[in-house]
């Protein structure tokens, strides 16, 4: 069947960017739209980061003007939820009932906050962090003076409390888990992180969960964890996860398992619909099992694999993964996937707050964390896509040019 109509489900940066990338890609049939949020598409990394210090308002983070979705013919429809897809008339159907057909349809519909089911989390003043209008409503209480409790020391809640404690807030970090991060970092990165945010002068309570929220006077919160210890709080900050929003996808019998499931082109068990991003879980070159990853990198890579075989030049998806996290004046990039790692060596001195961690799969190197690093982080990101030899006697050694077998394999 010829594709003449492209429905996209979801305004963040995969479904922008598979719509832009459609239009890049030569694609001259209707694009369509659909974002559940009024508010214009825009860049999410900065919500934790810029956007809460004030460095940055709401007309810095739109990921594209406003003309420019004119200007590609992108119809966008904001403000509304797709309730339905009708797999049979390949149709879409919208909560304000609204019907409409497609020949592609591209689910890039993200990542939804995992549950924060305690007694107590609805009262006012607890606050989780996944969209602007979140954002907006935090940022207002970040106040000097005022105490706040971080639950879940992942990427998000460590960067948040970065910037409560540089807004001069006093700041509990309760996690589960016995270190921060602890899903996505070698321990000697976390035990870094650990000590850095005792130094800006947060507070952690680590191996413990939280068993209620409770109202105080004045608008005040007290927060009690499993092991009977009270938080007095103005605010709460919930970072505890997010799971895949698939919701769409299994209503409409589509395969899923911690995600839309995808085969290596990112087509989903309907050959006329491709999941991209968040929401996608699929098969990653190395692994065993297919792979869940929430970052703009792969977001957007997969938005660009999928408009490439829509218009003709299908390609299995391989890009390499890289993320990063700004916590107070430390910059962590990650190059590559730790899974399977099992063993770490040490480039630098984190006493000098600038080193690296390159991590190993039996003799291969598998990812790369660096902090305040940045030439280790762009060399790493080329010695993994290449797969270009590297010895854990190599990495460890700071005489060692990386910069140089990074050239050598480009050449």
């Amino acid at each position: 069947m010829q594709v003449r109509k492209i429905a996209v489900v979801g305004a963040g940066h995969a479904g922008v960017q598979a719509a832009a990338s459609l239009r890049e890609e030569g694609f001259e049939g209707t694009i369509i739209l659909y974002g559940e949020e009024t508010d214009f598409p825009y860049h999410r990394p900065p919500l934790s980061k810029a956007y809460l210090k004030g460095g940055l308002d709401d007309a810095g983070v739109p990921l594209r003007a406003a003309q420019y979705f004119a200007e590609n013919r992108i119809e966008l429809r904001l403000g509304g939820r797709v309730g339905k897809i009708d797999r049979a008339a390949f149709r879409l159907e919208t909560d304000g009932g609204v019907s409409d057909a497609y020949d592609a349809l591209i689910l890039a519909t993200g990542a939804k906050p995992r549950a924060f089911d305690v007694p107590g989390a609805e009262l006012p003043g607890v606050h989780a962090l996944r969209n602007l209008a979140d954002a907006r409503k935090l940022r207002s209480r970040l106040v000097a003076g005022r105490r706040l409790v971080v639950v879940g020391a992942g990427f998000i809640g460590l960067e948040i409390a970065a910037t409560a404690r540089a807004f001069g807030m006093d700041v509990d970090i309760a996690e589960i888990a016995t270190r921060p991060m602890g899903r996505a970092i070698s321990e000697i990165t976390s035990a870094f992180f650990l000590d850095a945010h005792k130094a800006f002068g947060a507070r952690f309570h680590l191996g413990r969960g939280v068993r209620e929220i409770s109202a105080g006077g004045g608008g005040s919160l007290s927060v009690t964890l499993s092991d009977g210890t009270r938080l007095p709080a103005d605010s709460v900050v919930a970072g505890v996860g997010v799971l895949a929003n698939d919701d769409l996808a299994r209503e409409a019998g589509l395969a899923c398992e911690n995600g839309v499931a995808v085969n290596d082109r990112l087509e989903t068990s309907d050959s006329a619909i491709s999941a991209i991003g968040d929401c996608a879980a699929f098969p990653a070159p190395g692994l065993a099992r297919p792979i869940r990853l929430e970052s703009v990198q792969n977001a957007t890579d997969q938005a660009r694999c999928v408009a490439r075989r829509l218009t003709g030049r299908p390609e299995a998806y391989g890009a390499l993964p890289w993320f990063w996290s700004d916590q107070g004046d430390l910059k962590l990039q990650i190059a590559g996937l730790s899974i399977g790692v099992d063993g770490w060596v040490m480039r630098g001195d984190p006493q000098s707050r600038s080193f690296s961690v390159f991590g190993f799969r039996g003799a291969e190197l598998a990812a790369v964390e660096s902090v305040n690093r940045g030439a280790d982080h762009m060399a790493a990101r080329r010695i993994l896509a290449a797969r270009t030899p590297l010895s854990p006697a190599q990495a460890a050694d700071p005489q060692f040019d990386l910069r140089r077998i990074t050239t050598a394999a480009v050449a």
